[in-house]
């Protein structure tokens, strides 16, 4: 079950269940010129005359011209206008025979899928700034649209975040073909995920659906996403539909729809058409907060305007902030939505937007200018109302009557008075209240649900923990229990006395917080708790909540006056108006100020680390690093989790995020979570780190301790001496190291790891002695793992100058002793096999078990560079170290026979990399002389300066006579099969009696060729 095996397994797939055309790219006949053409010869022009029957040759032509030669600076500009020609054709203008035209040439038929032509190719070779081969390309009409990166499902080293690497290492080397990819696919079989030639890393993402049933997304496999993207219309229907470019000033993002987006929009469709020749009550959206419900209402509008006839889209937000970050996310994907959408500024200007036209536009607005007014403004039946956070208690569609007998309507009312006959969407990242009657009435029910769990599961989105300091700053809990009953969210209030209550209710809060000991007690405890626990996690991104602005204000100033200099540490983001204090616009200033804060605050290497906010930036507002939330404003319902959801987005090493509460919450997160799905009340409804983190935490440092029975670390760890730290690392890692310790060392790595997920989430509540020990712990998992080649979770690939430095550094500590060491501080001493002083060391180290890995893996290092080099070596040597490495195993050897063993192989490395040297050959033509050296009857047939230039000649015939891609033809292999024969019968070779010599040479041969170009 090697790479070649599961290549082959994604073809058969991809040919019989499928329909796909397999194609081995070394038979595919081409030119030298051809090698660098991005397209499968002779496929394209075909394809296209036949999408585009009425266009000319000439038209054709001129098309193929324009997508050869895509010209626009780097490599996501170039990807960028040529996904442009897939969606909507390529302009051409030509001549008809009579005269200059214009005309699109489509490059894709999106309605008749099968018009298509579908290859699956292996081993493409590909030209440019160097010679590679994808494992897998998806060719559409000729087109390279999804490449694979494939690694083997059974060898340990490699995994698919090698495959990744790899993928970018190509679009370096041989960027042009990746200018037509719509998407790449990395898989070593346990784990497939699917990303854009922009995406990081943590941004490609597994396809867990075939059909839209999330039900069975655990068991999604590679034929999950094969089954679910590659379907020859599902595949056509993703580039038309679910490929955008949500473009910034900083950076090109190539966005292609998850698996969830993909089929709830399409749901959303389906009860769209029927709401407008029905009720116009299309449902609801719930896709939890932070799985890219913005895009997805992207998506949505951009596939309405396929689906109806020239609609016209009104999206309506609550509140003028969230209007703006929608608006942004609409402008950002302008192109593809192929209008630019208009933001009303007021109910007249939203009625003329509508009233001037019959069709077609997107108009921004909120929900407020409704109510300004109630003649209709537009009667159409083709337009559709996107409502965003649907579910607020204002949306209701009946009058009520307050005690002084004034009368309101419901904001819902108002919208369905203004646009009677039009069709209403609501989408939301939090869920319709079981007792919200209203939105149900207005929107109908959901239309598709992806819950907190799903989205964790997902990885889309992080969990989110909480930790209560409220006893940090000694409040009454009376007063906190008054607060709970007493509190309304503004915008939970429709009426304008219901509003000046909530005005009254919030200041009469100042009686409790707003005074100069319960400021001072926040403030340091928030500086405390972030210093000590939050400002090493990530990019240390935090949120301060405030209760009120002049309380915001307050915080600022007192923080600075505790830590006077973290001016650009901090900073304000708050609305201001004219009746302000002076002082305030000083701190916070105006709209420049505010886009100038939020570019600072998502640059995760700008010095503006914590924001102060009241109610800007807790809904809409994503920064992946942004990891914790200091609470000091009481929030409840969908209010309170939109604002925590800012901590759940995904970010490399992220375990999830922390809001820090001080105001009391802990009820309504309770509250709020009843009327999530029942697996996220299981999950998440208690998300306090008290119950959850830190009792994880101190049974996994037990599981620990327990696994390191026998080795008394605690007696040396704690003695204050960083010497006597070291050496008990150095020795905890060489006492896990030992063989007979494998399985538990295995599950000490594993527990370990679960041990540091929860201390990063609750390490305030964790003693300094625990945490002492966790680091201690920690630092031995880290040292085992990257001793053993390794990668620790979230860790970058370890170079060998990384492996040397820590060897090195260990070998410092335990060899010398002499000073104070620090093991990660230390300039790099180089480590090598050939190196004597280094193999005297080695011998001479205490940690047996440290210098048998060490040697190990330098060893092994070596071996695979001869299977990519040397038959003869990569035999001897590998069957050495495999019998070697046995006995140490089954305790026929000790630990110090072991290494006798290993540095005496090391010695013949060394004597064969001399013996090279003075017979005057380099590394190829070395490999060459072992080969017709290795029957040791060879040597009493030649003279050694006639082997030496048998292994010349050979050499430079192989050179010579490799052509693009002959490693892979068979035909070419023959043929180099013959030449080599015929040169080695010159020589009279094999001599008579040792005929079997020519195999080993006809391997090193093949070898050669298999290896000289690493694809």
């Amino acid at each position: 079950m090697n790479e070649d095996w599961y290549e082959q397994t994604i073809i058969e797939h991809l040919e019989t269940a499928l329909g796909y055309e397999h194609l081995y790219g070394p038979d595919v006949r081409r030119t030298s010129t051809e090698y660098r053409d991005v397209f499968l010869p002779d496929v394209l022009p075909e394809a296209l005359a036949r999408i585009n029957p009425v266009l000319p040759a000439a038209a054709i032509d001129e098309a193929i011209l324009r997508i050869k030669n895509v010209e626009g600076g780097s490599l996501a500009q170039r990807n960028e206008i040529f996904n442009e020609y897939l969606q909507s054709g390529v302009e051409v203008r030509f001549f008809d025979g009579r005269q200059e035209r214009d005309d699109i040439v489509r490059l894709l038929d999106f309605k008749n899928p099968e018009n298509n032509v579908f290859h699956v190719v292996n081993q493409w070779t590909f030209v440019e700034y160097s010679e590679k081969r994808p494992d897998l390309v998806i060719f559409v009409n000729g087109m390279p649209l999804v490449i694979f990166e494939l690694k083997s499902p059974s060898r340990e080293e490699t995994d698919a975040s090698d495959a990744y690497k790899q993928l970018r290492q190509y679009m370096k080397q041989i960027p042009s073909m990746f200018v037509p990819n719509v998407f790449c696919v990395m898989s070593d079989m346990a784990e497939t995920r699917v990303g854009t030639i922009t995406a990081d890393e943590d941004r490609y993402t597994a396809w867990k659906s075939t059909d839209g049933d999330y039900s069975e997304t655990e068991n999604a496999t590679w034929r999950t996403m094969l089954d679910g993207m590659l379907p020859k219309a599902r595949l056509l229907d993703i580039i038309e539909n679910f490929v955008c470019f949500n473009d910034t000033s900083e950076r090109i993002v190539k966005i292609v729809a998850a698996y969830h987006q993909y089929f709830a929009v399409r749901k959303a469709i389906v009860r769209t058409e029927e709401a407008v020749a029905g009720d116009g009550k299309i449902g609801v959206f719930w896709h939890t907060q932070g799985s890219g419900k913005s895009l997805s209402m992207v998506f949505f509008a951009h596939l309405l305007q396929q689906t109806l006839t020239n609609p016209t889209i009104v999206v309506i937000t609550d509140r003028n902030d969230l209007d703006d970050q929608l608006f942004g996310q609409f402008s950002r994907c302008a192109g593809f939505l192929r209008q630019k959408a208009v933001q009303a500024e007021s109910r007249q200007h939203l009625r003329e937007l509508l009233e001037g036209r019959e069709a077609n536009g997107i108009i921004f607005t909120t929900m407020q200018k409704f109510s300004e007014g109630d003649e209709p403004l537009c009667d159409r039946s083709n337009v559709i109302v996107m409502v965003d956070e649907a579910h607020r208690g204002q949306y209701g569609l009946t009058e009520t009557i307050d005690a002084q007998g004034k009368v309101s309507v419901g904001a819902a009312r108002m919208v369905r008075d203004a646009l009677p006959h039009a069709s209403y969407i609501g989408f939301t990242g939090t869920p319709i209240s079981t007792d919200d009657r209203n939105t149900r009435e207005i929107f109908g029910d959901y239309i598709d649900v992806y819950d907190m769990t799903q989205s964790v599961e997902d990885e889309s989105t992080k969990p989110v923990y909480y930790e209560s300091r409220v006893v940090a700053l000694h409040l009454d809990e009376n007063a906190l229990g008054r607060i709970d009953e007493a509190y309304k969210e503004f915008a939970d209030q429709a009426d304008e006395a219901s509003v000046e209550k909530s005005k009254h209710d919030l200041g009469s809060l100042d009686a409790i917080f707003d005074t100069p000991e319960t400021i001072d007690a926040l403030c340091r405890d928030i500086v405390e708790h972030y210093e000590n626990n939050r400002a090493d996690v990530l990019a240390g991104k935090a949120l301060v909540v405030a209760y009120s602005r002049s309380m915001a204000i307050k915080i600022y100033h007192r923080i600075l006056e505790l830590r006077p200099g973290w001016t650009e540490k901090i900073g304000v983001v708050m609305t201001l108006s004219n009746q302000d204090p002076e002082d305030w616009f000083k701190v916070c200033g105006g709209t420049k100020h505010k886009k100038e804060m939020e570019r600072k605050f998502k640059d995760n290497n700008n010095p503006l680390k914590i924001a102060i906010v009241v109610d800007m930036w807790l809904t809409g507002f994503d920064v992946p690093s942004l990891a914790t939330m200091y609470v000091f404003k009481p929030m409840k319902g969908h209010n309170l989790m939109q604002a925590i959801a800012r901590v759940n987005r995904v970010c490399r090493g992220k375990e999830g995020g922390l809001v820090v509460d001080y105001i009391g919450i802990a009820n309504a997160l309770k509250r709020a979570m009843k009327d999530y799905t029942n697996r996220d009340r299981h999950n998440y409804g208690n998300m306090d780190i008290a119950a959850t983190a830190y009792p994880k935490f101190l049974e996994k440092l037990s599981v620990c301790r327990d696994l390191m029975y026998g080795f008394d670390y605690r007696k040396l760890i704690f003695t204050g001496k960083r010497e006597t730290l070291a050496d008990a690392i150095a020795s905890g890692t060489d006492w896990l190291l030992a063989p007979e310790r494998r399985e538990d060392t295995e599950n000490f790595l594993k527990q370990c790891q679960l041990m540091n997920q929860a201390l990063s989430l609750c390490k305030s509540l964790v003693s300094e002695s625990d945490q002492h020990e966790a680091a201690y712990l920690s630092v031995l998992r880290v040292q085992v793992l990257r001793l053993t080649g390794r990668q620790p979770s979230g860790g970058k690939s370890m170079t060998y100058a990384e492996f040397n430095k820590r060897v090195s550094d260990i070998l410092e500590q335990t060899v010398h002793a002499d000073g104070v060491i620090n093991l990660f501080e230390k300039d790099s001493m180089e480590i090598s096999l050939f190196n004597d002083a280094f193999l005297k060391e080695i011998a001479g180290m205490k940690e047996k078990n440290i210098a048998v890995e060490a040697l190990k893996r330098l060893i092994k290092e070596q071996v695979r560079a001869y299977q990519r080099t040397s038959v003869v070596k990569a035999k001897k040597f590998s069957e050495l170290l495999q019998s070697t490495l046995n006995a140490y195993l089954n305790g026929m050897l000790t630990n110090a026979q072991v290494i006798e063993e290993l540095i005496a192989m090391a010695n013949d490395i060394m004597k064969d990399r001399a013996d090279a040297r003075e017979l005057g050959l380099n590394d190829e033509e070395m490999a060459f002389y072992d080969a017709i050296t290795r029957p040791q009857a060879v040597k009493d047939f030649y003279t050694n300066d006639q082997l030496v230039a048998i292994a010349r000649e050979l050499t430079d015939a192989m050179q010579r006579n490799a052509t693009i891609d002959w490693q892979k033809k068979e035909s070419a292999r023959a043929g180099m099969r013959r030449a080599i024969k015929r040169l080695l019968r010159k020589y009279k070779y094999p001599p008579e009696g040792v005929e079997d010599a020519m195999d080993t040479v006809m391997k090193q041969c093949e070898l050669w060729a298999d290896t000289k170009i690493q694809g």
